[in-house]
């Protein structure tokens, strides 16, 4: 039996390889595809154009989600401050990587509390792998993280390549609809299931609608893939070479969104994987989405300092409020309604 690494040394392993090796999907987000259409004569003034929305209960300042990645190690609690402390300032979303670490590991859990102690007013996503729940995990747990960060809401994830193709992975996926189902009748807050960078199709859209999930965060193909993650994380040559076999597959981002709409057209949708600036987060609202999420992006500028990640949400909201300007939509409820070309 291979020896499964300890839940703080993968932590530490994820965030080297995301910064220092390639791991990007042999596929694109399929955003590329997609276009506005370009307005000579927008008939407005660009300092009229309102990026902000509402969502469960707080206000954001842009439609920008800080992906959930981190936290369960020293150097992941300076990542989470940083970004929280971002988040904060600019008056995005936010969400934390698994807190599994931190219910297992308690020591670890201030490298998740910061971001709460940090940025009181943002809109805070916990997070757990939906998987856990086949693993003895339940309501306590799913409350505990809730509660660990004050969070608005609980993120469950769904992972179940990057689970087969790891050492030690759980691969018990089999009757988990009917347990996501108990947690968002029980769980007072909104539950959110998000993949981690395969995609959504629409069987699963309707499944999730059916548990009674609050939100889809799609995170398609396009953008990091974590079957790469795992295989220069790999024990052995065999388990390598099958973690390889998968960098090209999932739904591209576009095509996710698009399968959820058609799927369950009121559920709210998030929008990751692959997105790379503004004007892709802007394609993504014009989809069908609520929000971009970025995740990659944002560990490079918060390894630096919060100081980047505050100068990178800035330029990104900026990019939104001018592909929207050039399109002649002045708000985010326009920009939901335009027909992009492709």
């Amino acid at each position: 039996m291979r020896k499964v690494a300890p839940i703080e040394t993968r932590k530490s392993d994820h965030i080297k390889i995301n910064l220092e090796e390639d791991v990007r999907s042999g596929l694109t987000s399929g955003l590329e595809n997609y276009h506005f259409i370009h307005e000579a004569l927008p008939e407005l003034d660009l300092g009229q154009v309102d990026t902000s929305l509402s969502l469960f209960g707080k206000k954001l300042a842009a439609p920008i989600l800080i992906s959930s990645m981190t936290g369960g190690t020293e150097q992941a609690g300076e990542i989470n401050q940083r970004l929280a402390e971002a988040a904060q300032e600019c008056g995005v979303a936010m969400g934390v990587g698994s807190q599994r670490a931190a219910l297992e590991e308690p020591q670890q859990i201030p490298t998740y509390a910061i971001t709460r102690k940090v940025a009181p007013d943002v809109l805070l996503f916990a997070n757990l792998g939906a998987v856990q729940l086949n693993y003895g995990y339940g309501i306590d747990e799913c409350r505990r993280v809730v509660e660990m960060i004050r969070a608005d809401a609980l993120i469950l994830h769904l992972n179940p390549l990057q689970e087969a193709v790891q050492a030690g992975g759980d691969t018990n996926f089999a009757s988990l609809a009917k347990k996501i189902e108990g947690i968002c009748i029980k769980l007072e807050k909104p539950v959110i299931i998000k993949e981690v960078g395969w995609g959504i199709s629409e069987r699963t859209a309707k499944i999730l609608a059916d548990c009674g999930v609050a939100a889809i965060d799609v995170a398609g193909a396009g953008g990091t893939s974590w079957s790469q993650v795992e295989m220069y994380r790999a024990p052995d040559e065999f388990t390598r070479q099958l973690a390889a076999t998968f960098v090209g597959w999932g739904i591209p981002t576009a095509d996710s969104i698009l399968n959820v709409r058609k799927a369950v057209p009121d559920m709210k949708v998030f929008a990751s994987g692959g997105l790379k600036d503004g004007l892709d987060i802007a394609k993504c609202i014009a989809l069908g989405a609520t929000l971009g999420g970025m995740a990659g992006n944002f560990l490079k500028a918060a390894a630096v300092s919060s100081e980047k990640a505050v100068d990178l949400i800035r330029l990104i909201t900026r990019q939104i409020q001018v592909s929207m300007f050039a399109a002649g939509i002045v708000d985010l409820k326009h920009l939901e309604h335009i027909i992009l070309k492709k």
